[in-house]
């Protein structure tokens, strides 16, 4: 009798995480919940944030407090939501920053980006503009590494400093055609961006959503764009991939993510509900196709997939560009 009351407890015990985990979905969500988004307010990932925060607090009746975090490199924001309840009330929308390139640049990190989160869902994604100012000769990729050759150290780029985008992409490119260029950073996209409108920069490499609305009034010239196809939105400028640089593929993306020891139930429940606001028509069309993002909505393992892919990617740029953590 002793011995089956032990098998029957020792059943229990393997069984109660699960349980508890229904239990804790079925009531999910229970009370108010905190969106934690780790960059300053008014910033591309407060596009589409807010109002998807206002739309699952409809669905889910419950408020959804969007949290303005930044500093650390993203890494503030995140450490928060690493060390926050695991009951899926507190939520981290980041960038690829967070997961994939901080590793990279700090040899201590106050969370473990293979660990500490859940990647729950990728809303959005984009490439990034390689531009250049208007009166700079080169209009296509080929053309600037002509002039690189011809020129080595003399073309400025300017960029959001280290382990920017414009590093990683502009470094891949000198190691990969045997090139170089002289990297001038600034603290912060606007900054560099006045300084490549102004003509003080030749290039740099800037997400469409910050760089858009200066390219529509033609104070820079993008000449390609780091993902495998063109935007709908600026149809005339190619893709790296055409234009024969497959390897400059670099993609920013927007991603959703709970604390580790969240129950895969409400792992996919977050997931659910999000998915279907990424599917109205409307909503894309105005928050994140207008910012020139694609919306995405992946599932959570195809999203863990891709940042582990990812890593690899961006683990060669960082090592064409010699960046070491610090």
């Amino acid at each position: 009798m002793k011995i089956r009351i032990l098998k029957v407890n020792s059943f229990l015990m393997l069984l109660w995480p699960a349980l508890l985990g229904l239990v804790q979905a079925q009531s999910f969500p229970n009370h108010n919940l905190s969106m934690v988004v780790p960059f300053s307010a008014g910033g591309t990932a407060d596009l589409f944030t807010r109002p998807l925060s206002q739309a699952l607090a409809a669905h889910w009746g419950h408020s959804v407090v969007v949290e303005n975090v930044p500093g650390g490199d993203t890494t503030i924001g995140a450490s928060r939501v690493a060390q926050a309840v695991a009951d899926g009330h507190t939520l981290l929308m980041t960038n690829s920053q967070s997961l994939v390139g901080n590793r990279f640049l700090f040899k201590k990190m106050p969370y473990d980006p293979d660990k500490s989160l859940i990647p729950v869902i990728m809303v959005a994604r984009s490439g990034s503009f390689l531009m250049t100012h208007p009166s700079f000769p080169a209009t296509s990729i080929r053309e600037l590494v002509n002039m690189a050759r011809a020129q080595p150290g003399q073309i400025a780029y300017a960029s959001t400093g280290r382990g920017s985008a414009a590093q990683l992409v502009l470094e891949t490119l000198g190691k990969r055609e045997k090139i170089s260029f002289n990297h001038i950073p600034y603290k912060g996209v606007a900054p560099a961006m006045t300084a490549l409108a102004s003509g003080e920069d030749s290039i740099g490499v800037f997400t469409p959503a910050g760089s858009g609305a200066m390219v529509r009034a033609g104070k820079v010239r993008p000449i390609a764009i780091t993902s495998k196809s063109r935007l709908k939105l600026f149809p005339q400028v190619p893709s790296v991939v055409e234009a024969g640089y497959p390897y400059l593929t670099y993609l920013t993306w927007f991603g959703l993510f709970v604390p580790a020891a969240t129950s895969p139930q409400i792992v996919q429940q977050i997931y659910r509900d999000v998915e279907r606001i990424l599917k109205q028509p409307q909503f894309v069309e105005k928050y994140i196709a207008s910012a020139s993002l694609d919306a995405v909505g992946s599932h959570p393992e195809e999203f863990a997939a891709s940042i582990r892919d990812e890593i690899v990617n961006v683990g060669a740029m960082v090592s064409a560009a010699n960046l070491l953590p610090q």
